[in-house]
């Protein structure tokens, strides 16, 4: 983990005392290609399974960059969905394509607790689509707890009250999450290797957010994250191949997934 990212860290920053000491930083640009299995298209063509919003392969490009200091750590992303993509107006006859431009963000922020490994945890997920207007904003705020070791394996589990403001459904409380970040590193020969995982489960959703449009409604147990091994080319490439997983979650009610190529530029 390695240099700042100006956008998703600036509003953490303000919190940081004036004399605190950095230990690592980092930043990159990637670009990534998302490719959904043929079960998840079909589970989400509305000729077919019909359980969410239809799913369709798209380019992504993500900023991303974090930092940790002796008062805890930020993390944060921000990706542009079909880039290249426009449309007419918010509710034109794109509505809803599935090519749509879309843009997701997240931030992370976790505070020690004294001089104990545990955190004040918070963050922030945003995700709009420009076509229709829609939007989701989740916000999860709780306590998160560091480990690490001796031998390349770091991971850091959280867990929070969960509150979401969604176009369609309105905001509220929507019960609660748990999840972890975590990672390992390691070398064969002399090329360098990591694997990584992050997931959130999410529990007790309220009626409210449970609904996606269709006959089918999303379970109050809702889960999704990604595993993926990155190789470390040089001091400023790195490329990924990652696992995507999702149940009853990103609006389909059924287990869905996809894998995502990915090429990075380490700053």
């Amino acid at each position: 983990m390695k240099h700042t990212v100006k956008l998703t860290l600036a509003a953490a920053l303000f919190c940081q005392p004036v004399m605190a000491e950095q230990y690592y930083g980092f930043m990159d640009v990637s670009l990534n290609y998302l490719d959904w299995t043929d079960k998840a298209e079909d589970r989400t063509n509305p000729n077919k399974g019909g359980r969410g919003g239809a799913k369709e392969d798209f380019f992504y490009l993500e900023l991303e960059g974090g930092a940790g200091f002796d008062w805890g750590d930020v993390y944060g992303f921000v990706d542009f969905e079909n880039p290249t993509n426009s449309n007419d107006g918010q509710f034109s006859d794109e509505a809803f394509a599935t090519d749509g431009f879309r843009i997701a963000a997240k931030g992370t922020f976790a505070y020690n607790l004294g001089k104990s490994n545990w955190n004040f945890y918070g963050h922030i997920y945003s995700f709009t689509e420009s076509s229709s207007g829609f939007f989701d904003q989740n916000v999860v705020v709780g306590v998160s707890y560091d480990i690490f070791t001796d031998y390349g394996l770091w991971m850091k589990p959280f867990i929070g009250g969960h509150y979401e403001n969604q176009g369609a459904a309105g905001s509220g409380w929507n019960g609660g999450m748990l999840g972890w970040v975590l990672g390992y590193d390691f070398q064969v020969g002399k090329q360098k290797f990591s694997i990584t995982n992050w997931h959130e489960t999410e529990f007790a959703r309220d009626d409210q957010f449970r609904s996606n449009g269709t006959q089918f409604k999303l379970n109050s147990v809702g889960w999704n994250g990604a595993v993926a091994l990155w190789w470390h080319l040089s001091n400023n490439f790195t490329g990924g191949f990652q696992y995507r997983y999702a149940d009853h979650k990103l609006g389909t009610a059924a287990y869905h997934d996809a894998l995502i190529y990915t090429l990075k530029y380490n700053f």
